[in-house]
């Protein structure tokens, strides 16, 4: 493939208007979409997950978004592959592709690759699945800090998956995830421009707040309650998704899962920003500045 085609990247917390400005780039050069939001890809979550609304949906071509079930296990490193082919395809007929998400390690597995890492047994991922349901989050936690250390100091420990699959690489291959993680770049034939948005912490949290207001009044709850025969799969165990299975199993009321789910919004969208200021490739904007953005893109491609 030429050099000269290029991946445009949308980073930026939850809640900010990444999929505005996706938007408004896709329109402005004729071009696609491709979500790189973990949670999106399920077609179950529909409220829970911000989707874009069918009119978003309708205003661009979109990949990624319903494509695939809760049911089936769909890994970073499928991700990854099924991503850069996709992008592979797309670069035949567009000079030019919008990928836009929060989701930070897959936006970091199409940009610059995995590592290639052994197979692991699901049987065992089973039975943590299984540990986790019964135990919950701090057996996994114990377990994961005596075996491999490095990589419990280095993951985001609110997050299940990302646990389970260091405590599942060990258990499976007798050695550390962490010394296989050697963070070597793969070099992509496009070029990527990376596209960052914030704004002030308050104002975001507001709106935050805001969104998850709406969802409860959108059927966040009916929704939740429609999901309890598949909430053993991993990708229900996520903000907005476990809050109300909390609720649901009369640990919360409604109005304090409400205010957890806005709680823990917040602090992911903490956790992104911090994990997207790391690259110093990204240039950033503020929400709203969409011709700005425009304007960057036009210049570096030309």
């Amino acid at each position: 493939m030429a050099l000269n085609k290029t991946l445009v990247v949308i980073v930026g917390p939850t809640g900010i208007g990444k999929t505005a400005l996706a938007i408004s780039l896709a329109r402005h050069f004729s071009t696609e979409i491709i979500s790189a939001d973990s949670r999106q890809f399920f077609k179950e979550m529909e409220i829970g997950t911000a989707k874009p609304s069918a009119e978003e949906l309708a205003a661009a071509p979109h990949h990624f978004v319903n494509s695939h079930s809760i049911q089936n296990l769909f890994s970073t490193g499928d991700f990854e592959i099924q991503a850069i082919d996709l992008i592979n395809q797309l670069f035949k007929k567009h000079e030019l592709l919008v990928m836009v998400g929060g989701s930070g390690l897959y936006i970091d597995a199409v940009c610059n690759g995995l590592d290639d890492l052994p197979e692991t047994d699901l049987a065992i991922r089973e039975k943590l699945n299984q540990q986790l349901a019964n135990e919950g989050l701090e057996s996994i936690k114990k377990q994961l800090s005596e075996y491999d250390p490095e990589y419990y100091n280095k993951v985001d420990q609110a997050n299940p998956q990302r646990m389970i699959r260091g405590l599942e690489f060990y258990l499976s291959t007798g050695t550390k995830l962490s010394a296989h993680l050697t963070n070597s770049k793969k070099v992509r034939p496009f070029n990527i421009i990376k596209i960052g948005l914030n704004m002030d912490r308050a104002e975001l949290y507001n709106r935050i707040n805001t969104r998850v207001d709406k969802m409860m009044e959108s059927g966040l709850l009916e929704e939740v309650k429609g999901l309890v025969p598949f909430r053993k799969y991993n990708a229900l165990n996520t903000v907005g998704y476990s809050e109300i299975f909390a609720h649901l199993d009369g640990e919360l009321t409604l109005p304090e899962a409400v205010e957890k789910i806005k709680q823990n919004t917040r602090r992911f969208a903490k956790r992104q920003l911090t994990w997207f200021r790391r690259d110093d490739s990204t240039v950033w904007f503020e929400p709203g500045q969409d011709h700005a953005v425009i304007d960057y893109v036009t210049q570096k491609t030309n």
